[in-house]
C-alpha cells in the first residue's frame, strides 16, 4: 500500500468534526494546513519565461482560482536549460512528437527534457499536489493537439503531446490535469475544479489518518456527488465500504481511492444531475408543503430543459433542507462542493 493511502494511528475523529458547522459545507472537509496546491506553467501566472521573453498571464487563474489555491509554478523549457529568450522549439516526427528540436538550428533537446522531466516529477511527487494547469499548444506542456512537424516540410499534424506533459500523465495518472485554454469552457472548468477540491479532501483525510469510521463518513458526504458522475461506480464504492471486516482495511482504502478517481473522470451530465436532484428531493418531500413540492419539481424540470442553471435548483433545495432540518441531505457535499464565489454551476 502506498504512503498516500496509508492510515495513521492518531485517533478516530472525522475531518468535518474539527470545524464549525457555520462554515460553508465544502470548507468543513478541508484544512488550511493541507492547502489546495496546484502545479502550473509559470507563464500563465505572468512570469516572463516564454521563448520571446514574454508571458501568457491568465487572469482567471491569477485573479479567481488563485484566491483558493497555492500555485507551484515551473517552466520546463527554461529549467531544462534552454535559456530565456531562446530559439523556438517544436515537436518533430512520430504521431505525438518523438523529438523536441529547435526550429532553425535543428538542435535536439529530447534527452535534456527527459532528464529534467524525470527529476522534476520526483520532486513533484513529494510536494502533495492536487492538480496541474498546463499551457496549451506548448511542445513541452501541451496536453493534446500540439503541432507535430514531419521531416519533409509537410503541414504539421495536431496530434502531439508536450514532452513534460507526457511525463506528468505517465507518473501521476490520478492527478487532475488541464490546459488553461480548456478552462474557458464552463463545463470543463467546473469538472476540473471539482476534481481538485475532491483530490484535496482525500489528502486531508489521509493526512488526518485513514480509519474505518473516517472513510465511511467521507463516503457518506460524497455519495450524491459520486452519483452525479457515475451510478455504476457509485454502487461499487458502496460495496467496497461495506467490505470492512471481510477484507483488509488497506485493500478497502486502496480500492475506494481508485473508484473515487474513476468516478470523477466521468462526465456529470444534466440527466445525472437530475437523477441526483430527484434522489435528494425524495428525502425532503415528506417534510415540505404541497406548494414547495410543486416548486422544487418545476425547478428540476426547468433545469432539465436548460432554462435555468443548476445553482438555481440547488439553492432552492438547500433552503428547504435548512428550513426543515433534513440532516442527511444537508450533509451532502454535492450541494456545495466548492466555493460559491467561483460560480461554477451558474451556466446553462
Amino acid at each position: 500500500m502506498s504512503d498516500r493511502n496509508r492510515p495513521h494511528e492518531d485517533g478516530d475523529v472525522a475531518p468535518a468534526a474539527k470545524t464549525s458547522r457555520s462554515e460553508p459545507l465544502w470548507k468543513q472537509w478541508h484544512d488550511e494546513s493541507v492547502p489546495i496546491r496546484l502545479g502550473v506553467s509559470a507563464c500563465l501566472l505572468g512570469a516572463e519565461v516564454r521563448f520571446d521573453g514574454g508571458h501568457k498571464r491568465d487572469r482567471y487563474l491569477t485573479d479567481v482560482l488563485g484566491e483558493n489555491v497555492v500555485w507551484m509554478p515551473l517552466c520546463p523549457e527554461l529549467e531544462a536549460g534552454m535559456g530565456n529568450p531562446r530559439p523556438v522549439i517544436h515537436l518533430r516526427g512520430g504521431e505525438i512528437g518523438e523529438r523536441l528540436v529547435e526550429r532553425e538550428s535543428e538542435k535536439d533537446w529530447t534527452a535534456e527534457m527527459a532528464t529534467y522531466s524525470k527529476s522534476r516529477c520526483e520532486e513533484i511527487a513529494a510536494m502533495g499536489l492536487d492538480g496541474f494547469v498546463l499551457k496549451k499548444d506548448s511542445p513541452s506542456c501541451g496536453m493534446a493537439r500540439v503541432r507535430v512537424y514531419g521531416n519533409s516540410g509537410d503541414m504539421p499534424s495536431r496530434q502531439g503531446v508536450g514532452h513534460f506533459a507526457q511525463a506528468l500523465q505517465r507518473e501521476f495518472p490520478d492527478l487532475p490535469l488541464e490546459e488553461e485554454g480548456r478552462l474557458r469552457d464552463a463545463v470543463l472548468r467546473e469538472r476540473f475544479i471539482e476534481a481538485i477540491f475532491c483530490h484535496n479532501r482525500w489528502r486531508v483525510l489521509v493526512a488526518r489518518g485513514l480509519t474505518r469510521r473516517r472513510l465511511i463518513e467521507f463516503h457518506s458526504a460524497h455519495k450524491m456527488l459520486i452519483l452525479a458522475h457515475d451510478e455504476k461506480i457509485y454502487r461499487e464504492m458502496g460495496r467496497v465500504v461495506a467490505g470492512f471486516g471481510r477484507r483488509s482495511d488497506d485493500e478497502i482504502y486502496t480500492d475506494y481511492y481508485s473508484y473515487f478517481v474513476a468516478a470523477l473522470r466521468k462526465k456529470a451530465t444534466v440527466s445525472r444531475h437530475v437523477n441526483v436532484l430527484e434522489h435528494l428531493f425524495g428525502h425532503v418531500k415528506d417534510f415540505v408543503s404541497a406548494a414547495e413540492k410543486r416548486e422544487i419539481g418545476a425547478s428540476i424540470e426547468d433545469y432539465r430543459r436548460g432554462d435555468i442553471p443548476l445553482v438555481a435548483v440547488i439553492s432552492l433545495l438547500k433552503f428547504l433542507v435548512a428550513a426543515h432540518d433534513v440532516e442527511y441531505v444537508g450533509r451532502q457535499l454535492y450541494l456545495e462542493p466548492h466555493p460559491r464565489e467561483l460560480k461554477l454551476r451558474n451556466h446553462v
